[in-house]
């Protein structure tokens, strides 16, 4: 089975040579031949605390390094678990994987803007939603425009990731929802002050690990674990949102300079990389409840956001 490092680690390999280097794939075999029934529990750590007996497993040479690292990354953009049965018995048709299949879904270059529309809003009904797309992704992005567009004044910026659970249904594991609801509100009032404002709604859910792996970590924070180290086990990285796409879509708006609503520097570093002026940085908080308190807490402990 070709699996993570990091769920490597769990699973108490990490002092095996050909396992020890951090981040790198792993190529493991087990004492017996690995079956679905089997293989599955190795995968997905949620099953562990019904699965406590697991191995032994050897760690082997992987001679084919830079596909591994391509078909785990494409995993985790394919929303599925970063695991694989390597030329398993009646798995059906081989399909081969190239490092350089990663390079081109990874493109940019081909988002586009598909249409555009009217849209009134609860925050304002004098609203333009404009639809991104690219002949590489099935994830359609949209931005919604609040206020007059306009060269001349700096618009207030926003990159929300789509939540199901928070946007939609309520979530109060999360602070989605209130930072989109706060985020409209701010836009709008910025439109009504003669300015104007840019919500990207990224489909980025889970922060790019998808909604069935956000859920599986979900299930480990039930266990116990953060936000964090609920992603480390499932071999998953805690940031895998493509801030790239963000900017393309900036780009493709005529907006190469903005004003950038968040508390994760990491943002603003990723888009200025990416090749866009962010000349201040708003701040973007709301208050905890009991049930996100704790992730919160790892937001900014763990993963350096800002207080204010």
């Amino acid at each position: 089975m070709l699996i993570s490092a990091a769920r490597a680690t769990t699973l108490k390999l990490a002092n095996q040579r050909d396992a020890a280097e951090p981040h790198a794939p792993v190529l493991i075999r087990g004492a017996e031949p690995f079956d679905l029934a089997s293989a599955r529990p190795i995968a997905d750590p949620a099953l562990d605390l019904a699965n406590p007996l697991k191995g032994p497993f050897k760690a082997e040479q992987l001679g084919w390094q830079d596909n591994a690292v391509a078909a785990l990354e494409l995993a985790r953009i394919a929303g599925i678990l970063p695991a694989f049965m390597v030329d398993p018995e009646a798995g059906g048709e081989a399909e081969n994987v190239a490092a350089g299949d990663l390079a081109s879904w990874s493109d940019t270059a081909h988002l586009t803007i598909a249409t555009r529309a009217r849209l009134p809003v609860s925050a304002s009904d004098d609203a333009q939603i404009v639809a991104f797309r690219s002949a590489d992704d099935t994830r359609e992005h949209v931005a919604l425009i609040l206020g007059e567009q306009s060269a001349e004044k700096t618009p207030l910026v926003r990159l929300h990731s789509e939540c199901l659970t928070g946007d939609i249904l309520g979530s109060l594991k999360c602070d989605c929802g209130p930072q989109l609801d706060a985020a409209l509100a701010a836009m709008a009032e910025e439109a009504r002050s003669g300015g104007w404002g840019i919500l990207l709604y990224m489909r980025q859910e889970g922060r790019g690990i998808g909604l069935v792996n956000k859920l599986r970590a979900y299930r480990l924070q039930d266990q116990g674990f953060d936000t964090v180290d609920a992603n480390q086990r499932l071999g998953l990285p805690d940031e895998a949102r493509d801030f790239p796409v963000a900017a393309r879509m900036l780009e493709l708006l005529g907006s190469k300079t903005i004003r950038l609503m968040t508390n994760n520097p990491k943002k603003v570093q990723a888009l200025v990389s990416a090749g866009i002026t962010v000349s201040e940085r708003v701040a973007h908080q709301l208050p905890d409840n009991p049930h996100n308190r704790r992730y919160l807490d790892t937001k900014r402990d763990r993963s350096g956001h800002l207080l204010i």
